[in-house]
């Protein structure tokens, strides 16, 4: 009796790692870090919603060639030390063969530079920091960079508000907003405009009285402000209270619905570059915006649509490669050309960025109004 209970165990101990190979041999294990709580939440939840939309829309259709995508994610809690700790977990424990990078440009770095280390593909959904992929040939985004975001508003602040001097007020500990300041400056003056002021502040701050009221001696027609949402929101309402009128313009890390829920009517009627719009008259995004609207109950902000696009480019990727091993994604990444996303089209240059267009919204309430598209 013994020696059949022991034979019994056996045989289901061989049957449950047996189960356990096929089953591996039939999954595609991609990982995946996010924001999911901490300072920076909305932008990791949103796009933990966008990743796992597409992902059951990927397996539902058959999957990638047959094989089923198996999805690991950590939340990094908005975190550096944390974002280094589970980008490392999941390439040496889970042997994920590709990895869907953060949305923040500062925390894609931290990342990026241990999947270069490990020749691991990793693709950021909307890191737009130029720095992001210059790390390595195994690093990719699927947005566009600082450099046009800030081409883009200096352009529009210029050409569409003829509006010349501005005021910077940048995090100094943020390399997403200390690059866009940069490029910013840079373009404004080459357009003949001004910057009459320079001032920073660092993520987590809550008073901004101070800089506000410098910005104020100065006169300046504009204030550009490359943040996110939380302190954006803040230096919306306090420079709404010392008597400020002047609009204030930003790049993509405004958007959020924290945005307006902090600032209220403070940041009504002020511009962002953004990468869609939900005005969109393409039948594929609108697609998407009532499908999302429809599974999570909320509108798809541009975190959700751009992790959902990242999604698809990498599946792309893994379809086209010889072998779905981290080097053959990586070569079939580069080699991406006219993808069609909810965010629009999109091709790899040699940087591994995507190119593609970026748009200009105007904030009113919980929405954000279409004012003008930008080409590359």
């Amino acid at each position: 009796m013994k020696k059949l209970i022991a034979l019994l165990a056996v045989s289901l101990v061989v049957f449950s790692c047996t189960k356990k190979t096929e089953e591996a041999a039939n999954e595609i294990v991609i990982g995946s870090y996010s924001s999911n709580t901490g300072a920076t939440a909305t932008f990791g939840v949103f796009q933990m919603h966008g990743t796992q939309m597409a992902i059951e829309e990927i397996n539902a259709a058959g999957g990638i060639n047959g094989k089923k995508i198996k999805h690991i994610n950590y939340d990094n809690k908005s975190d550096n030390d944390e974002t280094l700790a589970v980008v490392n977990r999941l390439i040496s424990q889970d042997k994920v063969v590709a990895i869907l990078g953060e949305a923040t440009s500062g925390r894609s770095k931290i990342g990026g530079q241990v999947a270069q280390q490990n020749k691991v593909p990793m693709l950021t959904s909307s890191a737009t920091n130029p720095d992001v992929t210059k790390i390595g040939n195994y690093i990719f985004r699927a947005c566009f960079i600082d450099p046009f975001q800030g081409t883009v508003m200096a352009k529009f602040m210029t050409e569409n508000l003829k509006l010349k001097k501005a005021a910077v007020l940048r995090d100094i500990k943020n390399d997403y907003s200390v690059g866009l300041a940069d490029i910013f400056t840079e373009k404004l003056k080459a357009a003949g405009g001004d910057v009459v002021t320079d001032v920073s502040y660092q993520e987590g701050d809550i008073d901004f009285k101070s800089q506000l009221t410098a910005i104020k001696a100065k006169n300046p027609e504009a204030i550009f402000v490359p943040g996110y949402y939380n302190e954006v929101a803040l230096i919306a309402k306090q420079a709404r209270e010392l008597g400020m009128t002047q609009p204030l313009l930003g790049g993509d890390g405004w958007s959020s619905p924290k945005l307006s829920e902090i600032a209220g009517k403070a940041i009504d009627g002020n511009y962002f570059s953004n990468h869609y719009t939900t005005e969109s008259t393409d039948p594929k995004t609108q697609a998407f915006i009532k499908a999302y609207k429809a599974k999570w109950n909320e509108d798809a902000d541009v975190m959700a649509a751009l992790a959902y696009d990242a999604v698809y480019l990498l599946a792309e990727a893994i379809k086209a490669a010889k072998e779905p091993t981290r080097d053959g994604i990586r070569d079939a990444l580069a080699a991406i050309k006219d993808f069609k996303g909810v965010t629009g089209q999109m091709s790899m240059n040699e940087n591994r960025d995507a190119v593609k267009s970026a748009v200009v919204v105007q904030v009113q309430g919980t929405e954000y109004k279409y004012i003008t598209s930008v080409n590359p």
